[in-house]
């Protein structure tokens, strides 16, 4: 089989890693976007051992990268969720802890001038509209990985990624709640379906028989719960207005419990097939904004928050994770303005993919 090759830069960003792509070097149209990046990362294969991916939905995601058109924002990232197993894409949702890379990946590849002792890098994701403002230590010129900055769920220490946030609200549904209510009762569970930064339906653990505080090899584990919560998810994507999400990552999946360890609440993130490790920056967010807002399931479980800006501590399995929101209240209405996160990433390899020769 003759093959030829596409350059990437692999790294890590935030929780989770994968290859990133200069997006003018791979087709426009999706059907082959999708064959190729099913190629790369070995999707179909519960190993994927032809490929690049990780065997895990956190170490099979994809990041395309491009210079912007759109005035005041340097960068256009466009992310994908290739299946571990199945040799599908999915195009519909974004990636917080990949788009942790994105600034970093972007200077690397030349498609941001380097600003400073640090360089800030305007970042739209493409899928989901958000855009996002990434500050990058770029010190002598170059991006340093090196730093004092430990996240849960990562080994070692390493230099600080500043995100923030902006137009987070209606990501992909177009408002915070798109059911038109704060809590729904679907199957005789009571969830809320919001949409910040990711559309999710939320639940409360106790609800589902849990403590909350399971680890991931025990959710792992529980079969009927995943088999419980996917027929609840279907409904909740209907109900927002998603369609038919059997063969969509979104909405994710949250189910939260009382803190345990002095944050404002625990929570159990699924992506939605399988428990997350951690956390998804993005997932984070909507968490949060469920625990600001009233009348949602977080209600009575979640550590009251009466103004902003404030920083909200989430306990997931590997530690806790802080998002700091601005918001206000008008009335029993949220306002919801911003979400930041500082995370981490690093440069692990860069050169040539394998893909197979066109034609």
């Amino acid at each position: 089989m003759s093959q030829r090759p596409i350059p990437y830069h692999f790294m890590r960003g935030g929780t989770s890693r994968g290859p990133y792509f200069n997006r003018a070097d791979l087709p426009e149209d999706l059907d082959a976007l999708s064959d190729i990046l099913v190629e790369v990362i070995g999707a179909g294969n519960p190993r994927n051992i032809d490929g690049i991916g990780g065997g895990d939905e956190v170490t099979t995601k994809v990041a395309m990268l491009s210079p912007s058109a759109e005035e005041g924002v340097d960068v256009d990232y466009f992310f994908g969720q290739v299946s571990v197993t199945e040799r599908m894409v999915d195009y519909g949702p974004t990636c917080g802890n990949i788009l942790v890379g994105v600034g970093p990946a972007a200077i690397e590849k030349g498609l941001v001038p380097v600003g400073g002792e640090t360089t800030t890098v305007r970042i739209r994701a493409v899928n989901t509209g958000a855009l996002v403002e990434a500050v990058i230590q770029t010190p002598g010129g170059k991006v340093s990985y090196a730093g004092d900055v430990a996240i849960d769920g990562v080994p070692g220490t390493a230099a600080p990624i500043a995100l923030n946030f902006l137009e987070v609200v209606g990501s992909k549904c177009g408002v915070m709640f798109p059911t038109g209510q704060t809590k729904d009762v679907i199957d005789g569970i009571e969830v809320s379906c919001i949409d910040v930064a990711m559309p999710m339906m939320i639940a409360r653990a106790e609800d589902f028989g849990l403590t909350g505080y399971e680890t991931l090899a025990e959710l792992g584990a529980n079969t009927s719960l995943f088999k419980r919560m996917e027929t609840i998810r279907l409904e909740a994507g209907k109900r927002m207005g998603l369609g038919d999400v059997t063969k969509s990552v979104t909405p994710k999946i949250g189910l939260i419990a009382r803190a345990q360890n002095g944050g404002h609440f625990a929570a159990r993130y699924f992506m939605p097939w399988k428990a997350h490790p951690t956390l998804a920056v993005t997932g984070s967010q909507c968490l949060a904004a469920c625990a600001l807002a009233s009348g949602t399931v977080a209600d009575g479980i979640a550590r009251a928050v009466v103004s902003g800006p404030e920083v909200v501590r989430i306990e997931h399995p590997m530690g806790e994770m802080e998002v700091t929101v601005d918001f206000s209240r008008d009335g029993e209405t949220l306002n919801f303005r911003s979400a930041g996160v500082v995370r981490t990433a690093r440069l692990i390899a860069r050169g040539e993919v394998m893909v197979a020769q066109e034609g």
